[in-house]
């Protein structure tokens, strides 16, 4: 792994290996204990034709069927996944997950654990838009 640079809160890195890129954080604050390690990153993939792609993993897995809620700036986005594991529906909502991420000072990601517990991990995007660049830049040109 080659660290394309650091953004604030958030890290740009390539892996020429597997062909890929992305830009990544860790929480800022997080409800509870965590479980295991959280993160939220966005995707480049070149060789897959994959760019843009937003993922998270949660401070804790949450329940079946509950509802998984991403929240950045004003606009919110319900995201698809399992356990511990979050990722948009579509590469439109991709691509409107980053776009607001441009623009807004921060995201939290909110479900319920099946102990009822609540799962809410916040996140600055100071340096995302930044770091989201360096990593689409850092795979131009992998193939």
């Amino acid at each position: 792994r080659t660290a394309l640079g650091v953004f604030d809160g958030w890290g740009a890195f390539r892996e020429p290996v597997t062909s890929r890129c992305y830009a990544i954080a860790a929480p800022s604050a997080t409800v509870g204990t965590p479980q295991v390690k959280a993160y939220a990153s966005v995707g480049y993939w070149p060789k897959s034709r994959i760019r843009g792609q937003f993922y998270v993993r949660l401070s804790k897995a949450r329940a079946p069927g509950r509802e998984l809620r991403l929240t950045v700036g004003s606009r919110r986005f319900i995201l698809t996944g399992n356990g511990a594991h979050g990722w948009a529906s579509d590469p439109r909502m991709d691509a409107a997950i980053v776009a607001a991420m441009r623009s807004a000072p921060s995201m939290s990601v909110e479900s319920g654990t099946a102990a009822g517990g609540a799962i809410a991990d916040t996140y600055r995007l100071r340096g995302a838009a930044t770091a989201i660049d360096a990593a689409a830049l850092g795979c131009a040109k992998l193939r």
